[in-house]
Formats: structure tokens, sequence, C-alpha cells
């Protein structure tokens, strides 16, 4: 009859699928080297930057490069989750198979911990398979994501880390540094406090005072305060039109979240000790964020990141994500923002900020083989940084850098 054909002529002309690659090996590095001076924020002194860089191995010969978010001895206690809890899980497993390690790993580890440091391991293996999955489809993250939303990222630079010196001379020190900023090109900055009311709310009238009433910053608390010195500072944040308020209570006090939302006129942020979609969820329902802050290296990875960020979209939340680490979790975050949705549409939509910490970091600076140079391009592009275009995270670590610099 006219029209029919050949079963077997059919099968022909399909496109022949491979066979299952499969996972051989799953590496945690972490790096570690003296700052050239101690820095602090609310909770602690340090002196030390911490990176912990995960690697898969496959069969096919593809690897893919994640990272944990946690610091120090953090880092070495989430490395032994990851090759001694997590790897003997997923060993043979096929890494396209991303959605279903996810869920295998969680629901195994779920009487053990649905937050913390479990989450941050697991979110550095999920990493590592997105980018073995760009790698094996020829495609960059935000191309396996839904596309990108905007070519290139405004970025803020944060500074005005806490220092064991005087109050005045803080002062200063964050008056000149808040310029220093400025005057890189960062389209915003931020600053740290946690020395106390009193002092806090100096510093910050500091760094208005050297950035003048227009360039818009932030003040980050990493959770030190009591709802009522919140609301203390809160106020005279307002007075310094500060754009947002982060972390200003203890992330737990869902109920204190939402007290200073509704009684300060200043955006409350927050989120980044925040885990998986269910605490998410949780924190959502809420109403206590103007901003949500997701740490994509700690909450799960990247699968478990648009799971959260739907959630913050379905409440009409607005994401900027929280970044702290090598230039792997840069990389990253650049590809997640790139592919974030506007919210709402329009003509003119608000648009997330790329987070760039910008003090000594050779971690993201020097390990890549092709560095990022997020701070050339920042001076150069007016504030704005390109998204990667390589396949899957778009960047290549140098072993020999890791060699160096690794502890364990």
């Amino acid at each position: 009859m006219v029209g029919l054909f050949e079963p077997h002529q059919f099968l022909q002309d399909l496109p022949q699928v491979r066979c299952s690659m499969k996972i051989t090996k799953v590496i945690s590095h972490v790096l570690q080297y003296d700052l050239p001076e101690q820095l602090g924020y609310s909770q602690q002194y340090y002196s030390k930057r911490t990176a912990h860089l995960v690697e898969v191995e496959t069969d096919e010969g593809i690897t893919g490069w994640g990272e944990c978010f946690g610091p120090g001895n953090v880092a070495i206690a989430n490395k032994t989750i990851v090759e001694q809890v997590i790897q003997p899980l997923i060993l043979g497993d096929d890494p396209m198979d991303r959605d279903v390690i996810w869920h295998k790993v969680y629901n195994l580890l779920r009487d053990h911990g649905q937050k913390g440091m479990p989450l941050q391991s697991l979110s550095g293996v999920d990493i590592a398979l997105w980018d073995i999955a760009g790698k094996v489809a020829g495609l960059p993250l935000h191309k396996l994501i839904g596309g990108a939303h905007r070519k290139s990222i405004p970025v803020y630079g944060y500074g005005m880390m806490l220092r064991q010196e005087p109050l005045d001379n803080l002062i200063s020190r964050f008056e000149e540094e808040a310029v220093s900023i400025r005057d890189m090109g960062f389209l915003a900055t931020k600053m740290k406090v946690g020395l106390g009311v009193k002092a806090d709310i100096r510093l910050a009238e500091a760094v208005r005072k050297g950035l003048g009433d227009e360039f818009p910053f932030m003040v980050d608390a990493n959770h030190c305060y009591t709802t009522s010195d919140a609301f203390t500072v809160g106020r005279a944040l307002e007075d310094l039109d500060v754009y947002w308020f982060e972390e200003p209570i203890a992330p737990e006090d869902h109920d204190g979240y939402r007290e200073l939302r509704t009684g300060l006129n200043i955006n409350i942020s927050g989120g980044e000790a925040e885990f998986n979609r269910w605490g998410w969820r949780a924190l959502l329902e809420s109403r206590g964020l103007s901003i949500a802050q997701p740490e994509v290296c700690a909450l799960g990875g990247i699968s478990e990141y648009l799971r959260v960020l739907a959630l913050c979209h379905s409440h009409f939340t607005p994401v900027v994500n929280h970044v702290w680490g090598s230039a792997i979790a840069v990389a990253t975050n650049m590809h997640l923002l790139a592919a974030m949705p506007p919210l709402p549409g329009g003509l003119h939509p608000w648009e997330p900020m790329l987070e760039f910490d910008t003090t000594d970091n050779k971690f993201r600076d020097e390990l890549l083989l092709h560095p990022l140079n997020i701070q050339d391009q920042v001076k150069k592009d007016k504030g704005r940084v390109s998204v990667p275009e390589g396949p899957g995270l778009g960047v290549e670590p140098d072993r020999s850098f890791i060699q160096h610099y690794a502890i364990a």
C-alpha cells in the first residue's frame, strides 16, 4: 500500500542511543592558605581561606567539578561525607541520572541530617553532575536550565570586614574601603556589622558618608542580633537608605523575620543558612523575607536550587544568590543568575546581582586555567560580567594549583 514503510528501515534511521556512562570515582579537594591579614564577621575572626572542590570521574573520561560550602574543619568533615558516605552510594550510577542520584542520596541520609553538612556535601556532588551533563551535551549550564534571560549580570562588591582594632580606626577604614569598592566599578557594595548596636550604627554611617547619598549599599549582620536590637539598628539603616538588611537575627526565628519585615521600611534578606525545598517552603510561607539568598553550594546543589528558586518565585520573592568560595562557585552562580527569569517581567525588570567578595581570594582568582577576571570585567563593562559560554560550568581548574594548596 502507498505510504507504508518497512519497520526495520525506520529503526535504522533513528539516532543511536549511547550506552550509559558510569561514575567511577568521587574525589574531594580541600584547599587552604594563610590570608595576608585576619578578617572577621559577627561570629568569628579567621586567618585562613578554605575551598572544598568536588571532582566526579566517569568511565568515558568526562570529569565534572562542583563545590561544597563550608570553611576550615567543616570542609574537612564534609570531605569524609563526600568520599566515605556519598561515593559508595553512587559508584556505577549514570551521572546523567542526577535527579535520581539526588533523591537516592537524600533519602538514605535523611535519618542523619536534612540540613547542614550532609546537604553541603551533596551540593558539591550534584553541581559536578550538572557540569558533566553540560559537557556531554556540549552546552553551557544556563542552556541546560532553559536559556539565558540576560547575557551579562550586574555585580556588587562586598568588603568592609571586621578587624580587631580600635573602633575609630575601623570607622575610617570602612569609609575608605567603601569608596574603593565603588571606584572599582561595582554597582553596589555590602559591609559587615557585629560589634554591637551603637558601634555598628557608627560603621554604617561612615560607609554612607564615604559613598554619598545615591550609591546603594547593604548591611550583613550574620544573625548576630536579638529582634529588639535588630529593630534599633534597622531604624538607623532606614535613615541611611540602606538597600537591604541581611540576616539580622537567627535563621531559625521565622516569626522575628516577619516582625522585622513588617515593622521596618527596609528590605530584609536572608536564607543562606536554609537547606532544601522543605526548609525553604517554611521560610517563605512565614513571609519574613523581602529578598531570598539561597546558597547553591549548601542547600542541595543545582537540582535543589532550581526547586527552591521556583518556590521563591511562586511566593513572589526576588532572589539574589549568596555566593562564597572559589571560581567553581562563582561560575555556577553566574549561570544560575543568567538563567533566572525576571520577577516581575516588564520593560525594566528587577535584576538579580552577582555577589563578589573583594577581599583576598586566590581560589577564585587563580584556580582556573582561564580565569574569570571578574574585577577586570566590572571595571570595563560598567559593573557587569559576561556569562561563561563553554560546556557545563565553562571553567577548568588548574590541577597543579590544586595540588599546591591541597591540605586534604
